[in-house]
């Protein structure tokens, strides 16, 4: 289970090499998932909610993709295929500032407008 706020930042990311699929379910608050192509342009975003038209996305290996959080004191239920090792887990986007950075939050703020665009 992951908690987070909507300051929470995760750098985009993909998992391959070894190859990992990744399965989101909202329990609690909103999110909006973010998925990139290689350059870092947005490519879709999905919203997800617990009583919305989506509650739950599948990532398939490959695909670089990050999360903006929508609602303060969202839950989220994270599947991922094993092994967990944390020195080849994630593969982060080059093109995108690194956790904790002064940059992060401005891209973050960038991301969320993306998000709650109709």
């Amino acid at each position: 289970l992951n908690a987070m706020q909507p300051e929470t930042y995760v750098r985009p990311h993909k998992h391959e090499n070894p190859d990992k699929r990744e399965v989101f379910f909202v329990l609690q608050g909103k999110l909006a998932m973010i998925i990139f192509d290689d350059e870092g342009n947005i490519l879709d975003k999905i919203i997800l909610e617990k009583e919305g038209e989506n509650f739950g996305v599948e990532i398939e290996p490959g695909i670089w993709h990050s999360l903006v959080v929508l609602e303060p004191d969202t839950v989220i239920y994270e599947i991922k295929d094993g092994p967990y090792n944390p020195s080849d887990d994630k593969d982060f986007a080059p093109w995108a500032p690194e956790e904790y950075s002064v940059e992060a939050s401005v891209f973050l703020q960038e991301l969320k407008q993306v998000a709650t665009e109709k």
